[in-house]
């Protein structure tokens, strides 16, 4: 099969090494400038050298036999490390969240910065249509590995079930704050969460492999994001430091750096799916979103639906 993957993050990489193995020519499109989807890592210029902020997912952890074996490769390739302050089951990309995501996408060919904004069905095949116009070539088989809302927008004209069900998974948003700081802040405790306006603060320059100045991620609630949602960068900067000050009972000296992230699709739905295919259409759906909002259920999706289209 010529397959089109459309999504690079863990799900969409996770689905497309099994076409691979399987001898199948796999070309992946992502509307981000490179890997992570939400193992996404920020990195930003300061008087200090560039530091590097995982402002998405935190850390991960490994229940599923099939994933545990993952990890471990990727810990012997020294992209991934244990994180024994989120847990004892943490693990965190080495030596930025990102860096397993980005191994993996080493290996397929990937277009950067390109937005899939729809697909054309013809006689030989699926066209895909995007922001810079229609791809070259024909594909016979269409994986979308989106977030639930931009999969049910792409699929409405052709696959109304699976969009329904994607337009009924919502996600919550978050604000994420970025800090670094020239000066240790003597901060005992390298995380909080559960806050009512911080779900999770952490020292990002804790994880394992990182270096350069002191540096925080700073992430509001659900709630907090929802209620703040369409606020300024600016005034999201200065609201969620004030809370950060208080949580930590810390006066905050001038950040080096103080930048703010929304993820409008941040933590993930469920569905009663692991994955969704239509060997009519040879269309196939997958993401964390469909078994909940873990970094592990990402690779599983894309697994599952590696195996529905391959059976």
């Amino acid at each position: 099969m010529k397959i089109a993957i459309i999504g690079s993050g863990l799900s969409g990489l996770a689905c497309a090494d099994h076409f691979v193995a399987a001898g199948h020519q796999v070309s992946l499109f992502d509307k981000a400038r490179g890997p992570g989807g939400r193992m996404s890592t920020r990195r930003i210029e300061t008087s200090a050298g560039e530091v590097s902020f995982d402002h998405g997912a935190q850390y991960f952890t490994a229940r599923d036999p099939a994933f545990q074996a993952i990890i471990s490769d990727w810990e012997k390739r020294g992209t991934a490390s244990r994180w024994p302050a989120a847990g004892a089951d943490a693990w965190v990309g080495v030596p930025t969240m990102n860096a397993p995501v980005k191994a993996l996408a080493a290996d397929h060919h990937v277009t950067w910065s390109t937005l899939i904004s729809g697909l054309a069905q013809t006689e030989d095949g699926w066209q895909l249509q995007s922001d810079k116009g229609a791809i070259d070539g024909r594909f016979g088989t269409i994986i979308v590995a989106i977030p639930a809302e931009q999969a049910a927008t792409l699929l409405a004209p052709w696959e109304a079930k699976f969009a329904e069900i994607a337009k009924a998974t919502v996600s919550e948003p978050c604000w994420t704050l970025m800090l670094a700081f020239d000066e240790p802040l003597g901060i005992a405790e390298p995380i909080f969460h559960d806050d009512p306006a911080i779900g999770w603060a952490a020292r990002n320059s804790d994880k394992p492999g990182r270096t350069g100045p002191e540096t925080w991620v700073i992430q509001a609630s659900p709630q907090w994001s929802i209620d703040h949602l369409e606020d300024s960068q600016d005034d999201v900067i200065t609201s969620l430091s004030d809370h950060f000050a208080e949580l930590s009972g810390t006066a905050l000296p001038e950040p080096l750096i103080a930048s703010a992230h929304r993820w409008r699709y941040a933590r993930s739905g469920r569905t009663d799916f692991g994955a969704l295919y239509n060997r009519d259409l040879k269309i196939g759906l997958c993401g964390d979103w469909m078994l909940g909002p873990r970094v592990e259920c990402a690779w599983l999706s894309g697994t599952a639906l590696a195996k529905l289209a391959l059976a």
